[in-house]
Order: C-alpha cells, then structure tokens, then sequence
C-alpha cells in the first residue's frame, strides 16, 4: 500500500510539474537560451562545494559517535551512499552507507545513528538560514512561509546533546540494539553545524549564479538566494515519498523566487538547479570512489579491534 501511495504521489507530481513546464515552454526555451557557461560553471563549483559541507556534516558527527573516517574513505561512503537517494524510498542511502561504513570497521548502528541525526541538523539549520537571510534580504517573500518556521523550536531539541542521547539510547533498545559506546557531545554537534551553515552558503551561491543571468545580482540577490534554496530544500526533504524530495523541491523554489522573477524564468531557474545538482552528486561519488582507492580502509571493528 505504501508503494502504491509513493508512486501515486510521484506520478501526481510529475504531471503536475510536466503541465506547469508545458504551459510556460516558450519562455523556459527563452530561459535556457539566456543561461551563460560560466554562471553554470560557477553554480556547479557552488554545488561541489556545498555537498562537500553535507559530507562534512556527517563525518563530523560520525566522528564524534566514536568513528573518525579519514577524508577520502569518508568521502566515498558518504558520496556513493547518498546516490541512493534518487531511488523511491528513505532508506536506501542509510543502508549503502551502513554497509560501507562496516567494511571500514565503522559498527552498522554508528553509521545509522550519524545518518538520521544528519537530517534534523540540516532542516533545522537550513530553516534557520531562510528565515534570517529571506528577511534581510525582503522581509515580505517570508511570510506566506511563517508555518514552517514554527518548526524551529521544536528541531532546536534535536541540537541538545542530552536529548539526541536519549532518544537514540530508546531507539535502540526497542531495536534490541546495543547502546552506543559513545554519546553525542556538543562540541561534535556544534561542529556538525558549522559545517552545516558553510554547505547552505555555497548552495545559496550555486542559485545565485543562475538567478544572476535574468538580472537580479549583488549582495542582496546573493542573500536572497541563500535563504531561497534553503526554504525550497526544507519543503522538499520533508516529504519522503518521493527520491530526493523530486518535484516538491522544484515547485517550492518557483513559489519563492516568485519576488524577483517571472513564472517561467523561475521554472528555469529550478530546473537547472535540479540539474546542477545531479551532475554534482555524480562527480562527487566519482571522484571520491576514485581517490578512496588509494587508502586501504581499517581491517577492525572500531569498537571490538576484531577484523571485519
């Protein structure tokens, strides 16, 4: 039943977003035609980088549970696992990276406790972000999306050591897991954070060198972005039926670039967003599975020092 509500919910979507490109064709075509080489060169590098921040997010707390990958090796499971995100489902990136993760001695419930505590850092930080920089940036294009933000408080729990520790330790038992031999401490999450906040900048400047070819520019258009993609991803990665929030993520964007651009420039905008983002989760697993074939990962389990 839960398969036939994904595919429904994806098929709806997809052709909801076929019909809203088909109606604006002639000036998403005229879009494309004004995007320059260098503002997609630019918005991919943007994008690397940004991932680069999301990897480093959850290495951080990965590290702090106990389970300090060096980059490369970290990179590679990291990278290759999240490709599993464009199949229908959640879990399938938990599972790549779990599986990954243990052949470097990395225990299967550290890799999924640093996987599921990734998300809320992110949605809470990234709805932190838009909220701050929508507002700096035009005060008004914020508030149609004053529902979301009510969420801030609740996620800021998921930022308290204590709390995250509890919940993981109940988790576990009612899983008939062993409790995790290291708990998560502040400084591991205030890092994860840090990271957290340099990958919603670098997204922010990946849209804005796109946005910037239909004539928005400066530092405002640069903050206005930075908040823009952040809302857009919150919306989108809350809906899990879909692979990587595809669609939710478009149709959100378009709704909140709806200040400063048309209809179908915005359509445009989105697309090629989604595009750049896809090409750089490709690069990204590839040249991390590349460089990964340098190191030799651990033979033994970090916690019991047994060969894997």
């Amino acid at each position: 039943m839960k398969r036939l509500v994904r595919i429904a919910f994806l098929v709806v979507a997809l052709g909801f977003g076929a019909w809203a490109v088909a109606r604006q064709w002639d000036d998403i075509r005229a879009g494309f035609a004004r995007l320059s080489w260098p503002g997609l060169v630019l918005s991919l590098l943007a994008v690397i980088a940004a991932l680069g921040g999301g990897m480093m997010t959850w290495r951080a707390l990965l590290a702090d549970l106990g389970s300090p990958l060096p980059f490369r090796p970290a990179a590679k499971v990291f990278f290759v696992g999240q490709l599993g995100k464009y199949i229908p489902g959640s879990l399938w990136p938990v599972l790549a990276q779990m599986e990954m993760g243990r052949e470097l001695g990395v225990p299967r419930s550290r890799s999924a406790a640093a996987f599921f505590l990734t998300m809320p850092v992110q949605l809470g930080s990234g709805l932190v972000v838009s909220g701050v920089t929508l507002l700096a940036a035009m005060p008004g294009s914020a508030a149609p999306y004053a529902w979301v933000f009510l969420l801030i408080p609740v996620l800021a729990v998921a930022f308290e050591p204590r709390v995250v520790n509890a919940v993981l330790g109940f988790g576990l038992r009612k899983l008939g897991r062993e409790p995790l031999e290291r708990p998560l401490t502040r400084g591991g999450m205030l890092t994860a954070l840090g990271w957290a906040l340099l990958g919603w900048t670098a997204y922010g400047l990946h849209l804005a060198a796109v946005v910037r070819d239909f004539g928005p520019s400066g530092l405002s258009a640069i903050v206005f972005s930075i908040g823009a993609f952040a809302l857009s991803w919150c919306l989108g990665i809350m809906t899990f039926v879909v692979p990587a929030g595809a669609g939710v993520r478009e149709v959100a964007m378009v709704a909140v670039l709806a200040p400063v651009l048309s209809q179908g420039q915005a359509i445009t905008v989105a697309l090629c967003s989604r595009i750049v983002i896809v090409v750089g989760d490709l690069v990204c697993a590839g040249a991390a599975g590349i460089a990964a074939r340098r190191d030799v990962g651990p033979t033994h389990d970090q916690t019991t020092g047994k060969p894997v």
